[in-house]
């Protein structure tokens, strides 16, 4: 996916349409990942313990529920008039991409 590196586009701060210039947020090594999340609490580590592994299914490639081959890219928007970024909430599925100059 290719995306231009300035995009015109309506800023709620300026309340119109403005050029506002395009860059991807990196996700990883940004902050340390929630132990709420199911993965890291205690019920789910006791299941892996031991033998037996994982009570679920693997995820592979090529199965009926394969594993995804896309990343999310997400995308933060600043605004050329007032200097403020805002984001879209959901994240774009794509193999590849490029931001164009």
């Amino acid at each position: 996916m290719k995306v231009p590196q300035h995009i015109k586009r309506y800023c709620p701060v300026c309340k119109k349409h403005t050029l506002q210039k395009v860059e991807r947020i990196k996700t990883s090594g940004r902050r340390k990942t929630s132990s709420l999340k199911a993965g890291s609490r205690y019920r789910l580590e006791k299941l892996h313990k031991g033998y037996g592994g994982s009570p679920y299914p693997k995820m592979e490639h090529g199965s009926k529920y394969g594993a995804k081959t896309t990343q999310k890219i997400f995308l933060r928007f600043k605004c050329s008039e007032c200097g403020k970024y805002n984001q879209i909430d959901k994240g774009i599925r794509a193999k590849k991409f490029e931001i164009i100059k």
